[in-house]
């Protein structure tokens, strides 16, 4: 079964920080051969409050994502953005 990368955020109050984490997660995606399935974009909230941005990248498998999430090249991209944005991060199998 595949694996899925998915980031909710609740706040961003720093944009240039945002977008330099993007370019050092994007690194990190390629090396572990994740795929961005959702990148920001239009949204409706249809339920609860509306996030300001989600992210959602497919790896291979389960495992694959957490070793993704771990791995010292995405928590350096992912130490950027601490203090800059709040957000919900959740690995989840699936099909």
């Amino acid at each position: 079964m595949k694996g899925y990368v998915v980031c909710v955020y609740k706040n961003i109050t720093n944009e240039e920080k945002l977008k330099e984490y993007a370019v050092k997660a994007r690194a990190a995606v390629e090396k572990f051969k994740g795929k961005f399935l959702i990148r920001g974009g239009r949204s409706t909230a249809n339920e609860g409050e509306k996030s300001p941005r989600t992210v959602v990248i497919e790896f291979s498998s389960y495992d694959e994502a957490n070793v993704f999430y771990q791995s010292n090249e995405y928590q350096e991209a992912h130490s950027v953005l601490r203090g800059y944005a709040q957000r919900q991060h959740q690995t989840i199998e699936g099909i």
